[in-house]
């Protein structure tokens, strides 16, 4: 039986699959040289997986406008920072690569690595949801692939269906993140605050079965839904 780590083992290798094909093109890559050397950008500029991952990580938090060409320089990496984000390398940044991806137009790529990136956000979330404390919490998760695809609802009808023990902790963990000032109800999701999450985010621990959430932090989101 295929185990949620092992699908996103898949999932990522699936990923570099659809970004490999057609044969990359040349890329000519100008940056802020302030803060890149030629050397780095050379790098940038060659086969993205020769690229090192110190450098990937720097690409995938950069302001956008340290690169003459944001889009395509994002669009070529994305395989290599996703890796680097879903296997714990990253541990920080997931609204600005929800934003970042966004910004760089993923949704008009080619529908082969459009889905690709889907599939390995559905296999990141799932694993994320059956370990416990794993590589990153729940809560930048979720930001990323929901912010990311631009809809939250997907993503908790697997946390409600998910009933490990993992995914109850995870549980507990993001009320301690979502109800801490400034609280729940205005919360907005991404580097730029492009999602709303707060409304839909109080509907959806409303509607979850008894005992899945604590007497106390039940009583504050009840407070804050129907107040």
């Amino acid at each position: 039986m295929t185990t949620p780590s092992q699908r996103l083992r898949t999932a990522l290798d699936a990923l570099d699959t659809a970004f490999a094909l057609p044969p990359e093109a040349p890329f000519a890559i100008g940056g802020c040289t302030r803060c890149y050397t030629v050397a780095e950008l050379e790098a940038l500029a060659g086969p993205a997986h020769l690229v090192p991952d110190d450098l990937v990580s720097c690409v995938a938090v950069e302001a956008t406008d340290h690169w003459a060409d944001f889009p395509a320089l994002y669009h070529r990496t994305t395989p290599r920072i996703v890796r680097l984000l879903t296997t714990g390398r990253l541990h920080s940044g997931f609204g600005m690569i929800a934003s970042w991806l966004l910004a760089a137009g993923w949704r008009d790529w080619a529908p082969a690595q459009q889905q690709a990136l889907e599939q390995v956000w559905d296999a990141w979330w799932r694993s994320t949801l059956h370990e416990y404390p794993g590589n990153e919490g729940a809560t930048g998760v979720l930001e990323t692939v929901a912010v990311s695809t631009g809809s939250l609802s997907p993503w908790l009808a697997v946390w409600t269906g998910t009933r490990t023990e993992a995914a109850g902790r995870h549980l507990d963990d993001a009320l301690d993140h979502w109800l801490a000032p400034p609280g729940l109800a205005d919360l907005r999701l991404g580097f730029r605050d492009e999602m709303l999450a707060g409304p839909e985010l109080l509907d959806w621990l409303i509607s979850l079965e008894e005992g899945r959430i604590g007497a106390a932090q039940l009583f504050e989101i009840e407070r804050l839904a129907y107040s």
